[in-house]
This record gives C-alpha cells, structure tokens and sequence, in this order.
C-alpha cells in the first residue's frame, strides 16, 4: 500500500470541517466561523481536523484544541481550570468546566480571550514535548 501525502488527507478533513459547518443553523455557524477565525489567526501553522466528530485544530501533530456548536453556545476544549486562572481574564464571565470553556451563541465570541487561551495551549503542548 502507498502512503497518503499531506495534501491526500487535508482534502478529506476540509471537507469534513465544511460539512461540519454546513450543518448548523446560520446564526450558529456565523458564530462558530468567528471562533475558528480566531484560532486560525492565533496559530496559523494549525492544521485543521476533525476528531471526535467535531472540529479541532493540530499543532505539531497534536490536538491544539477543539470548538464545537451546541444549541446555545459554541465551546473550546481542552481548557482546563489551570489554563482558565492563568490566561482568563475576563473568563469568569462564561460558564466552564473541567475541561471546557463555553460562549452563548446570543454574542461575539471574545476574541482577545480565545487568543490568550489558544496561545497558553500551544505553550502547553510545546512544554510538554519538551519534557519527553
């Protein structure tokens, strides 16, 4: 069997990114484009996948974060609480969990607050590349 280049498998995960995104309703999918834009801008050297059936964006080979559409917010994952206190100014005004971070669909999504936490996870992933 022949491996599959780089620009065989971004095909098929741009395509499932743009399905993903034709899916949702427009006021929800407007709202998700801005979250995306935003990591986009934050990481450029980002891939973009899909995984666990929602988008998500590699860096190095591993999952940067994810984003996702609900019915009333889209999310970032992994957002721990230890990224949330360190990079969260202006975080206490959002609902969070374990892992999460969650924006109502009924405003912007906080750009210079997704790019604080984009940015503290991609010095996560490299910290931890490191120490391996």
């Amino acid at each position: 069997m022949g491996r599959s280049s780089a620009k065989q498998t971004a095909a098929p995960a741009a395509a499932q990114v743009r399905a993903y995104f034709d899916s949702l309703p427009p006021a929800t999918r407007t709202h998700l484009q801005k979250l995306r834009a935003t990591i986009r801008s934050t990481v450029p050297a980002a891939e973009e996948v899909i995984s666990y059936g929602i988008p998500a964006f590699k860096l190095d080979g591993r999952i940067l974060v994810w984003y996702a559409a609900w019915k009333a917010h889209s999310s970032l994952y992994p957002i721990g609480p230890s990224l949330l206190r360190a990079h969260g100014d202006g975080a206490d005004q959002y609902d969070s969990s374990k892992g999460t971070i969650r924006f109502p669909l009924t405003e912007p999504p906080p750009v210079g607050l997704i790019r604080r936490l984009v940015r503290a996870r991609g010095a996560e992933l490299r910290a931890r590349s490191k120490a391996r």
